[in-house]
């Protein structure tokens, strides 16, 4: 494992307040801070806020206030929010700090005397939402895809950094480091793009339209353009060039990111690193949106889920668990308030709190409340095993970001200590006075195995943690450790046991209001039709094949189907079932409706649901129909 670990996340833009989006990057941000600095790592973490450009002055107007004090205000809201959430960064940088705008306009005028900065003419389609120059093929119908809105033509005269003269050493450098960009499919994505020739990147804003920025250091009529400044922020946080700080933790250099700014840290910020002299980053990592009701989360649409709100509400740790458990890194994930309380239930009531309860209350039966003797590091016991088996795929889990994965193999041992009570059956033990060694034995086993989880949960889950080490009399301030689980010392003998608070209650889901369903499915009954009708309907079983979202729709899905035959069949599926979950299932299907063009694909087909009060529900084959067979 390497002797630094540098984590930062993006700097968040100050046009609005924080959301679920922000918070799970800044919690996976340290989450990974916290497992490195418990593994013995010399860790250092970075977030902070992205205040100059085209959108804070535009709000601040809107304000009737400066540009700095309208980013003043939402950048407080950012620094409070991180301690709200167990967050423990070690900086927290302003683009409007001063060592930043020294910073940027060193390696400014650093890579305008290599050459590598020229002043020239533009015009093109500049969206404000994005703060860039669009290429003919980033719009889409007219409009940027991102932002739904069409672009400004705008022609100016600017600086440009030759970008493009990097192109080949960038396609190199990513070819010769497979996870330089992780997961894959974003490492692939930008290796896509740079198939076109790139194009140079505008770099500077007339200050005749634009104030708020960091003035170029050789020609004070103009600010540098936001993403070149915002970048340089992750090595003026290591006081670059000459800091300690930055001599220790750039080589290991590794960014947090939603994928929506995949191409200014994929393409811009390497090249500008090159540019500049700098050695790359070692990996940028990429993961999905939080979607709702699978929409990207935006305030346009009012479905904005604000960190405190389910915070307050069901806890921190639960809030932490969710968002950590239920994203494969990578992917995009669907939030929904009842998955949570499910999750919360099930995971965290059921499994780990019960399991605490369980072992504290029959240590504190069985043991006089205090700690039994017992032996640490015994190559004979399972639970022990278990645990150090645990601690390897954790760490092989971090290592690739597969976090979901770390919690998954973390539940797996709890499940194994829930297991090894009910074989070693403590409570029949207790009856019988000659078991007194083999019920002690037993009960140190299980507080061990009690401090493994807490150790394993606490990048995690920090506060809840801390109560478990509490109640096994380990809590005492001692720094965890990894290599600290099944050790000697990490209980001791005699040490005071205490019951506590169930760590995650229940949360009961209020029950649907009753309603009449049979009045209603006959108010929607339609007109009779004859058999002969009927038998005009091509009913077939169809095999899901491939699933995916029909691009700009957050509700209709592509479907590519076996009814002995491929076919491709668009429906609107999208806000009940997730593609990924659709592959495999056996549905019915309408095999000889007229072809429909929807949003473009052409739809050869009808699959057949049922709409109830909680959404649709497909209609299934079960057993082992055939792809093709004829329904009748």
């Amino acid at each position: 494992m390497s002797e630094a670990f540098y984590i930062t996340t993006p700097i968040y833009y100050v046009n609005a307040s924080p959301h679920i989006g922000h918070a799970y990057t800044t919690i996976v941000a340290d989450v990974l801070a916290r497992f490195y600095r418990m593994s013995g790592v010399d860790t250092y973490f970075v977030t902070g806020t992205d205040e100059h450009g085209d959108k804070i002055a535009e709000a601040a107007k809107q304000a009737s206030v400066t540009p700095k004090e309208y980013a003043d205000g939402i950048s407080a809201q950012f620094r409070a929010l991180w301690p709200e959430l167990a967050v423990e960064h070690d900086y927290f940088i302003r683009t409007t700090d001063k060592n930043h705008i020294e910073t940027v306009q060193y390696i400014l005028q650093k890579v305008y005397d290599a050459g590598d900065i020229y002043f020239g003419s533009y015009g093109g389609y500049y969206c404000f939402g994005c703060e860039r120059f669009l290429t003919e093929k980033e719009i889409v119908e007219g409009k940027c895809p991102e932002h739904g809105k069409e672009p400004q033509y705008i022609e100016e005269k600017n600086y440009f950094f030759k970008m493009s003269k990097y192109q080949d050493w960038l396609i190199k450098h990513i070819k010769d480091n497979p996870d330089f960009i992780r997961p894959e499919r974003y490492r692939n994505e930008v290796l896509s793009f740079l198939k076109e020739p790139l194009e140079d990147l505008c770099i500077s804003r007339p200050k005749t339209r634009l104030q708020w920025g960091i003035t170029l250091p050789f020609d004070e009529n103009y600010v540098t353009y936001v993403w070149f400044d915002a970048l340089i922020n992750y090595v003026t946080a290591l006081a670059y060039p000459t800091g300690e700080k930055f001599k220790k933790f750039w080589p290991v250099a590794q960014h947090l990111i939603a994928k929506d700014i995949l191409k200014p840290h994929g393409i811009y910020w390497p090249t500008m690193l090159k540019a500049a002299g700098i050695e790359p980053y070692r990996h940028l990592n990429v993961h999905g949106y939080w979607n709702v009701e699978q929409s990207k989360m935006s305030k346009s649409l009012g479905n904005v889920v604000r960190p405190l709100d389910l915070k307050d509400k069901y806890g921190l740790d639960a809030f932490r668990y969710f968002l950590l458990r239920d994203m494969v890194f990578g992917l995009d994930s669907n939030f929904s308030e009842e998955a949570f309380v499910q999750r919360l239930n099930s995971d965290l009531a059921n499994d780990l709190g019960n399991l605490v309860s369980r072992v504290i209350a029959m240590a504190m039966k069985y043991c006089d409340g205090k700690v039994p003797q017992g032996v640490a590091g015994d190559k004979d016991s399972m639970l022990q095993n278990a645990a150090q088996a645990a601690v390897a795929e954790v760490k092989a889990s971090f290592a690739d970001m597969s976090l979901h994965k770390a919690l998954i193999v973390t539940w797996e041992f709890i499940n194994t200590v829930n297991k090894y009570i009910v074989e070693k059956e403590p409570w029949a033990l207790g009856k019988d006075s000659s078991k007194r060694q083999e019920l002690t034995g037993i009960m140190y086993e299980l507080l061990l195995a009690l401090h493994a989880v807490a150790v394993l949960i606490f990048p995690f889950m920090p506060q809840s943690s801390e109560k478990i080490l509490k109640q096994i009399g380990a809590g005492d301030g001692r720094r965890l450790s990894l290599d600290s689980i099944g050790k000697e010392g990490v209980l001791i003998a005699g040490g005071t046991l205490s019951r506590g608070e169930s760590l995650f209650p229940r949360v009961e889901i209020p029950k649907e209001k009753q309603t009449n369903e049979k009045k209603r499915v006959l108010a929607d009954t339609k007109p009779e039709i004859d058999y002969e009708d009927f038998s005009k309907v091509d009913l077939r079983v169809a095999l899901i094949l491939e699933a995916e979202f029909v691009p700009k729709s957050s509700k209709l899905i592509k479907l590519k189907v076996d009814i002995g035959e491929e076919r491709t069949i668009v429906a609107g599926i999208g806000k009940d079932y997730k593609p990924e979950d659709l592959i495999g299932k056996k549905i019915v299907m309408v095999a000889n409706l007229k072809p429909v063009k929807l949003m473009g694909v052409e739809s050869c087909g009808m699959l057949l649901a049922a709409h109830g009060e909680e959404g649709l529900v497909l209609l299934t084959v079960d057993g082992e129909g055939a792809a093709g067979a004829k329904i009748s």
